[in-house]
C-alpha cells in the first residue's frame, strides 16, 4: 500500500511505478527493509541526490503464479552491468522474459508466469512516435500507465506470453513499429507538445494499420482504448506554460511539488520561480541514493537576460 513520501532517511530510488494505480516512488531504505512505495501526487519531494554512482535496483520475483514483484537489493550493493549487482541478476528470473518466444533457458517459475493470457497494445507519445508492447493480464492497466503515452489502445488478447510475442515482433516487422520508446525522447516531445491532435491522429493511423495486419493474421482484433490516468492532465494539456527543468535531478539539491505525472515523466512547482511548472523525468532517480528532507530546496534558475 502507497504511503506518503518519506520525511527524512537515506534510499536507494527505483524509480516511479503504477503497480498500485497512481505514481509512487519505489524507495528501498537504508540500511535495509522493504521496499517503500512512496505516493508522489501533490507532495513537495526534498532531497538530496549522491554523486558517486548507481546502486543496484535489486530484482523481480515470482508471486502467486501470475504477478511479479519487486524485491529490493538484500545487500544495498553498488551496481553493475544493467543495473543491478551480480548477486540480483543471477537470481532474476524474470530477465529470461524478453527472449522467451525465442527458446533457451525457461525457468519453470517463467514458464507458469508467460502461460497466462497477455495483452497487445499500442501506445503513441507527444511526438507522434508509436511503440507496440505487450502486458501480462495482471499488469494490464499498469503497464501501458507508465509509458508516458498520451493514446493508447489494446488490440487483441493473446492466450500466453509466447503467442503475444510473435504478434508484436509481425507488427514491428511489417510497420515498423518500435518496441522501445527513450525517455528522453518523451520529455522532450513533453516539452515542445503545442498540440495533441497530430498525436492522435498518428496513433489511428498505426491503429488501422495493426488492425489490418492482425486481421491478415487471422487474429481477433479487440481495440479497446486505453484510458490516461488524471494524475496526467495538466501534462496533456498544451495550452498550460512549461519549461524544462534546468538541474540534474541525479545530483545536489531539489525541492518540487509534484502537479501532474505522465509515466515517470512530472510537471513540478518550485516556490519562488515565478509559478513556471517544470518538466522533468524521475526515472532518472533510479539506482540512485537520494535523503529525504525538507530542508532541500532546488538551486535558482538561470535567467538569460532579453537581448536588446
Amino acid at each position: 500500500m502507497d504511503q506518503v513520501l518519506p520525511a527524512t532517511g537515506a534510499y536507494v530510488c527505483h524509480g516511479i511505478t503504477w503497480a498500485g494505480g497512481d505514481p509512487s516512488l519505489l524507495l528501498a531504505p537504508l540500511p535495509g527493509g522493504p521496499l517503500v512505495y512512496a505516493a508522489i501526487m501533490g507532495q513537495r519531494l526534498g532531497y538530496k541526490a549522491s554523486s558517486i554512482g548507481r546502486w543496484c535496483t535489486g530484482r523481480y520475483r515470482f508471486a502467486e503464479r501470475v504477478r511479479v514483484e519487486a524485491v529490493a537489493c538484500p545487500d544495498r550493493a553498488r551496481a553493475e552491468a544493467g543495473g543491478q549487482c551480480a548477486s540480483c541478476t543471477s537470481r532474476d528470473e524474470f530477465r529470461f522474459a524478453h527472449q522467451f518466444h525465442a527458446g533457451g533457458h525457461i525457468p519453470d517459475t517463467l514458464a507458469a508466469y508467460m502461460a497466462q493470457p497477455h495483452w497487445l497494445y499500442l501506445a503513441t507519445f507527444a511526438d507522434g512516435t508509436t511503440k507496440v508492447g505487450t502486458a501480462a493480464a495482471p499488469r494490464k492497466r499498469s503497464r501501458l500507465d507508465e509509458q508516458g503515452a498520451l493514446f493508447g489502445t489494446y488490440l487483441a488478447q493473446s492466450p500466453d506470453g509466447r503467442a503475444v510475442r510473435f504478434l508484436e515482433d509481425a507488427l514491428t516487422r511489417r510497420l515498423g513499429l518500435t518496441q522501445t520508446a527513450r525517455a528522453a525522447a518523451k520529455l522532450a516531445a513533453l516539452a515542445e507538445l503545442r498540440d495533441i491532435v497530430p498525436a492522435q491522429d498518428a496513433h489511428q493511423q498505426h491503429l488501422s494499420q495493426a488492425a489490418q495486419v492482425l486481421s491478415d493474421l487471422n487474429v481477433q482484433i479487440v481495440l479497446e482504448p486505453w484510458t490516461p490516468p488524471g494524475e496526467g492532465s495538466l501534462l496533456r494539456t498544451p495550452e498550460l506554460r512549461r519549461a524544462r527543468y534546468p538541474h540534474d535531478p541525479r545530483e545536489g539539491e531539489h525541492g518540487l511539488t509534484v502537479l501532474s505525472c505522465i509515466g515517470s515523466q512530472i510537471l513540478g512547482a518550485v516556490v519562488g520561480d515565478n509559478d513556471l511548472p517544470y518538466l522533468l523525468d524521475l526515472g532518472a532517480l533510479s539506482g540512485r541514493l537520494i535523503t529525504f528532507g525538507a530542508q532541500f530546496s532546488s538551486p535558482p534558475a538561470a535567467v538569460q537576460p532579453a537581448l536588446f
